[in-house]
């Protein structure tokens, strides 16, 4: 598909003028970053050393997002509210008597989020204890606040894309498919606990992958305009994953909470990526061949393609991972954290209750029914945020 657009003759964006990628563009991508780095950065601190203090590094970098999203989207805010200039007025939306992009307003308030939860996180440990469950009501706060940001950013820059064309048009695409990457991460950090590699010879697994997964697929590719856009932005998720795998046990770490269970010597990585880049490389193939069909046509073949090319190459790469031959710096099943019973099965390498025939099979449908909801939902949102020039 050709990566072209035509500019709306009733916007004169600030970013038109010039081939240059605005800096707030810039600092909202930053801050996406960030929280992706932090995120995983702070389970693996969690992993291998405990609740320590609200002041690790890890949490710095959660709590930057919020930062960098505020001074981005304040300037936005306060600059069109107030300056009025007329580029950025004709690219915004009113709210409350405030004028700015509408990604502005949903980066700004999931800053907001994220900076408030912050003191509510410090006081809930403190009161409930050091090493909680994920899920908890700061936490929960906190993870709304980062979808804010990121579907806020991921505005901004449809938006732009959407009001540029030529040489500016290609560098906002290619930092959408970014930006599309660290959702994937992010998507599939929330996802963790389903889809550990012990679950993935369980159809529950493939499930929590197919609800959610092929809408970024199918919005990436639709919004985009780039033929490989689930392939590229998977392939930065996949990246990024590995990228931790290689570089987080290069850090010593020793374990401050027990029960010690493992000896740790190390920051615990995260698992392996999984192999999504396999079916996004057909979701594209699919996307492609079908630009002339209805939206529900393409959803009901999107759903088998999907479900079963993943399950095509990453059971068999569960199998590996169990083996001895994965316990090595690359794929890093070695790596236990410091909580981890010698009997469990991640210390055993044994899959937990693994499926088979019939039941195995019912939850494969399932996954291929959610997965075609799940692109029909893509598509219908990426034909809507083609059009979104505010």
């Amino acid at each position: 598909m050709a990566a072209t657009t035509t500019v709306n003759s009733a916007f004169h964006a600030p970013e038109s003028s010039n081939r240059d990628i605005p800096w707030y563009l810039w600092c909202a991508a930053l801050a996406v970053t960030s929280v992706t780095i932090g995120a995983h950065w702070d389970v693996s601190w969690h992993r291998s050393i405990g609740r320590d203090t609200f002041w690790t590094p890890a949490h710095m970098a959660i709590y930057a997002c919020g930062i960098l999203a505020g001074i981005c989207c304040g300037y936005l805010i306060l600059n069109t509210t107030f300056r009025r200039p007329q580029a950025f007025v004709a690219s915004s939306v009113n709210v409350f008597g405030f004028r700015a992009p509408l990604g502005a307003f949903l980066a700004a308030w999931g800053g907001i989020a994220m900076l408030t939860s912050a003191p509510f996180d410090n006081w809930w440990h403190n009161a409930y204890g050091l090493d909680v469950k994920i899920i908890s009501p700061p936490h929960t706060l906190l993870m709304l606040g980062i979808f804010a940001v990121d579907i806020g950013t991921f505005f901004l820059i449809a938006a732009a894309m959407n009001r540029a064309d030529g040489e500016l048009f290609r560098k906002l695409q290619w930092l959408l498919l970014y930006i599309g990457g660290l959702m994937m991460v992010l998507t599939m950090f929330f996802r963790m606990e389903y889809t550990w590699d012990i679950r993935l010879h369980t159809s529950g697994a493939y499930v929590a992958v197919a609800i959610g997964v092929p809408t970024y697929f199918a919005l990436l590719w639709t919004c985009s305009r780039n033929r490989w856009a689930a392939t590229l932005s998977t392939s930065f998720y996949t990246l990024f994953l590995m990228g931790l795998v290689l570089i987080l046990p290069l850090f010593p770490a020793e374990p401050k909470l027990g029960p010690v269970y493992q000896p740790v010597h190390q920051f615990i990585p995260p698992l392996f990526p999984l192999l999504l880049v396999v079916p996004a490389f057909f979701m594209d193939l699919l996307l492609e061949k079908t630009q002339t069909w209805k939206s529900w046509r393409i959803a009901l073949a999107a759903g088998p393609i999907f479900v079963l090319t993943l399950v095509a190459v990453e059971w068999p790469f569960a199998s590996f991972l169990m083996t001895n031959a994965a316990k090595n710096r690359f794929f890093g099943a070695g790596y236990l954290d410091y909580g981890t019973p010698s009997w469990s099965y991640a210390a055993r390498r044994q899959f937990l209750n693994p499926e088979h025939g019939l039941v195995l099979w019912k939850g494969f449908v399932f996954a291929m029914l959610y997965a075609a909801l799940s692109t029909w939902l893509g598509l219908a949102l990426g034909k809507w945020m083609r059009k979104v020039q505010r």
